[in-house]
């Protein structure tokens, strides 16, 4: 669930940075969350407590700031700051989501975005033939970090062939996206995806990313919400205002680092669970 809300944004941001290398940003995310999958959750010390509120609250963030820009442009500022409070808080304060929902929604989520890069790929481009650039190995290091938070799995069950699905699932949405717009074009726009559908002469569609944004962005970020509470207790909430004003006060990018650098902390983290399990068995 969290890969929609996140490609919003990410895509943009990675391409603005690696160009056509994005595609190899997003392969090296996925191996590095197929590789571990199966690391468990970090423990309940007071640092992996904080570190996964730290994640989720970041990755909220990111949703809101997609969920401005594509749903309430004319006001991006403020409705990332109130659908924080809104979502995110409702998810601090209420129960989880059921399973079957979370499935269903992805699937639907899933089916949407097959059918917005079906339509990306069938229209021929329109003058964004670029040459490749050198691989920019910093920059695809980058593209990674931003991306990874968003194809982890949210769960442990069928982890490996999940991580699968939504790795080939970004490719081909970064693959549908470079193809139509170019780099260059992909990167300079926070909602470039809007773009996308404009170029391939599908702005029928508009309405349909709309929904796709709400959808995909609420689903998770109420999950999160969730996971907060459970991880930080009633401090979370100081968490959620200050997620909020990172929201409306922050460019995508910074916060898309810090997502991602959180994920990566917590992989850690989780790395050193395993270990500690192990040696006390």
């Amino acid at each position: 669930m969290r890969l929609g809300g996140g490609l919003l944004v990410a895509l943009a941001a990675g391409a603005a940075g690696a160009g056509w290398w994005l595609l190899a940003g997003l392969v090296l995310a996925a191996v590095a969350a197929g590789v571990t999958a199966r690391v468990p959750e970090p423990g309940d010390a007071l640092v992996d407590r904080v570190a996964v509120a730290v994640a989720r609250l970041s990755e909220v963030a990111v949703y809101a700031i997609a969920f401005g820009a594509y749903v309430f442009p004319a006001h991006r500022e403020a409705a990332a700051a109130a659908f924080v409070v809104v979502v995110a808080g409702a998810g601090f304060a209420g129960p989880k989501i059921p399973t079957i929902v979370v499935r269903i929604t992805g699937g639907l989520l899933l089916t949407a975005g097959l059918v917005l890069v079906a339509v990306c790929v069938a229209v021929p481009p329109v003058g964004t033939a670029e040459a490749l650039r050198p691989p920019d190995f910093a920059g695809v290091l980058v593209a990674a970090v931003l991306t990874l938070p968003f194809l982890r799995p949210g769960g442990r069950e069928k982890a490996g062939p999940r991580v699968l699905l939504l790795g080939a699932v970004a490719l081909l949405a970064a693959f549908a996206a470079l193809h139509q717009l170019g780099a260059v074009r992909l990167g300079l726009s926070l909602t470039s995806l809007r773009d996308l559908l404009s170029a391939a002469d599908a702005d029928a569609l508009q309405p349909l990313l709309t929904v796709f944004a709400v959808v995909a962005t609420v689903v998770p970020a109420f999950a999160a919400g969730t996971e907060v509470r459970a991880r930080a207790g009633v401090p979370g909430l100081a968490g959620l205002v200050v997620a909020a004003a990172a929201a409306a006060l922050l460019p995508v990018l910074p916060v898309l680092v810090v997502a991602g650098l959180a994920a990566v902390f917590e992989l850690l983290l989780g790395v050193r669970a395993r270990r500690y399990s192990g040696t006390r068995e």
